[in-house]
């Protein structure tokens, strides 16, 4: 059942994502140990969701924020804290500075994303 349940959900992503990781590296003329963005999945079918939630308790100026989820295959183990980069099929990119911990079901994963923050 639960593999019936995969494809159902399969047919729906029609996004694809790419996940950036920290890598440890170690430069090899000074010893020093660091870190470097590296790819850990590419091009997994996925499915981005946004949510507006709109708050007007009491203030007179109503704040609008966007919840955004990536719904994708139980299957890739992403941390926490990733880069993710969606590409919607008509080409439009969006980018997120870091996931929220996975929630995993038997038919798929729900992430919760943040958005990078952009300067005027």
């Amino acid at each position: 059942m639960v593999n019936a349940h995969k494809a159902a959900l399969k047919r729906l992503w029609k996004d694809r994502c790419t996940v950036y990781g920290k890598q440890k590296t170690t430069n090899p003329e000074t010893g020093i140990t660091g870190f470097s963005e590296a790819v850990l999945w590419e091009d997994l079918p996925c499915k981005l969701s946004f949510q507006t939630l709109a708050a007007a308790a009491g203030d007179p100026v109503a704040a609008v924020s966007q919840s955004v989820k990536l719904f994708l295959s139980p299957d890739p183990d992403i941390p926490a804290g990733c880069k993710i980069v969606v590409t919607r099929p008509d080409g439009r990119q969006y980018t997120y500075a870091q996931s929220g911990e996975p929630g995993r079901f038997a038919s798929h994963q729900e992430i919760l994303l943040v958005p990078i923050q952009r300067y005027a």
